[in-house]
Order: structure tokens, then sequence, then C-alpha cells
């Protein structure tokens, strides 16, 4: 019987999974599923009764390759993760004494992107800086090395996040900790006045917070849309608002509307135009939940008094 032969191996080789340790799906990138496959496997990570795991340790100090927020160039930078300090920091020379970012794991996502990087160990950082998110890319020559680091960072948000949040169970935190972006690509936009010209942007949407940036490797995005709940008078409609002038090359319209204005976009294909529209509304038809109740829009930029 193939099935219990299978859920036998399985409860073998996958005895004691950390919550924190990200379980690759057939969507996932390769690197994900083939460490996954070697951790069990090959390295017998999860069996029962295994020593302390690398990505438990509690602090992770090494080199990464970094792109250089101008040129594009990758250079090596060393990283340094803390859970008794909550941070990732990262330093421009191995010996300088000063880190030139220190970046809370509470602020972080990660998401693999060997596509966008161009590389097949490519993970892109996200944080929050001054209000607004900032991007960094890396990459590693070992897929072990990318995928420790990802999991260890997993591994100390979940840790801060059981101390910020004593009563919850392990089910309920597991979501707060990185997450695939739900959609990203291009759509053309206009300005708040809604005669500007359309501009093509790259659109990136991590949950409640649709980003967009001119390029896809920028560092900073020139914008962030927060999408609250309909009860609070967001939508998501196909189309654009009447009058709006389209001088774009791309006809298929979508128009969300906040409580404070209107933004437009334009897909290229009505297959793009309808995916998006779908993400969109399945986060604003979402509860939200009491932390992001307190993120709030202020001067144009999205407030996190608690980032989780």
């Amino acid at each position: 019987k193939p099935k219990n032969g299978n859920e036998a191996a399985k409860s073998k080789y996958e005895a004691q999974v950390p919550v924190y340790y990200y379980k690759p799906t057939h969507k996932d990138c390769q690197v994900l599923k083939e460490q996954w496959i070697r951790a069990k496997y090959e390295r017998l990570e999860f069996i029962q009764g295994k020593k302390p795991l690398v990505y438990e340790e509690g602090t992770r100090d090494g080199m990464l390759m970094k792109r250089g927020r101008d040129n594009g160039q990758f250079f090596s930078r060393r990283f340094v993760l803390s859970e008794r300090e909550g941070t990732l920091k990262y330093f421009t020379k191995f010996d300088a004494k000063e880190p030139k970012a220190v970046i809370k794991v509470d602020t972080i996502n990660a998401s693999f992107q060997p596509e966008k990087i161009a590389h097949p160990n490519g993970l892109q950082i996200t944080y929050l800086k001054d209000f607004s998110t900032r991007n960094i890319f890396l990459h590693h020559e070992s897929s072990k090395e990318i995928v420790d680091w990802f999991n260890s960072i997993r591994a100390v948000q979940l840790h801060y996040l059981k101390v910020a949040f004593p009563g919850a169970s392990d089910i309920e935190l597991k979501p707060k900790l990185t997450r695939n972006f739900l959609k990203e690509g291009y759509m053309e936009k206009t300005g708040p006045r809604q005669t500007e010209g359309f501009k093509k942007r790259w659109f990136t949407l991590d949950h409640r917070k649709l980003m967009y940036f001119k390029d896809p490797l920028d560092a900073f995005a020139k914008g962030e849309v927060f999408l609250g709940h309909q009860d609070l008078g967001y939508s998501a409609s196909l189309g654009l608002t009447p009058g709006a002038h389209c001088n774009g090359a791309w006809q298929h319209g979508i128009t969300i509307k906040t409580p404070e204005r209107s933004f437009l976009f334009t897909c290229e294909t009505e297959t793009e135009q309808l995916d998006w529209f779908k993400h969109f509304n399945e986060v604003i038809n979402t509860p939200m939940s009491p932390q992001e109740y307190s993120s709030e829009w202020k001067n144009g930029h999205l407030l996190h008094q608690i980032t989780i």
C-alpha cells in the first residue's frame, strides 16, 4: 500500500518539523524544494530526537551577495541576525563597527525571487524604513546557505511574536511570518488628479500593501496603497471612473476606491486585469486583524503602530 508507505516515511522524516520552517509547495522555486528534500532525507533534520537545528542558534553571522542600490552590481556584505535584539543588520565592510542598516525582524518579509534577481538562489527582503518599504536583493552561491538564512529569519520572527503575543498559538502566529507576495507585475497608473498621463509601473501586492516601483529592482517604492476592508470604504471595480481620460497604451482598467481617493490602473491584457481584480477583492473582503486596524494612512504614508 503506497499510501501507508508514504505516511510511514512522512511520520519518520517529518516527525519534528518546526512551526517556522517553510514547507514549500509545488508553486515554490527549485531552491526551496530541493533544500526541503535534502533537509528531510539527507541531513535527517526532522527525525525524532535530532540535535538542535541550525536555524535555532539565536544568531547567524555570514556573508551574502547584496545588490547595490544605485549601480545594480552585487557586492559581498556581512549580515548578522540576532534573536536577542530582534534585528537583522548588515555591514559594508566585514570589520566595520557600525552597521549600514539595522532591520527589525517584525517588519521583514522575505521571498525567493530567482527570475527577478536573475540568480537561482535570489532572495528579496523587504522591511520598513521611516514608514516606507525598502527592498534589498540578495543571493549566495550555496543554496543551503540562502535557505538556512531564510528559515533562521523565520525562527527569529516566531520567537519575537511569541514574546509580543504571549497568548497566541503557533498556528495563529505562523501566517505572520514571511509570506509570498500575492501578485507582482506591470500596470499603468495615473496621478491623484487623474488628468496626468498613465505611467507604467511595477506593482507588488504584499497582503494589504500595494506598492509600486519604477523598476522591479528599485530599493524604495514610489508609493504604497493600503487595502482595508470593504466595510471601511475600500472597493475594487473593473473599468475606470466616468470621465477618467485613459491616455495610456493599455486599455483594461481597474479602479480602487479608498476613504481618501480613487486609484486608477490599466492592465495590458484582460487576463491580467481579471487576475489583479480577483486578488484586490480577496484582500478587501478579508476581515482585518486588530493589528491592521492600528495601521493608518497619514500624509500619504502608511504608518504601522504595530507591524505584524
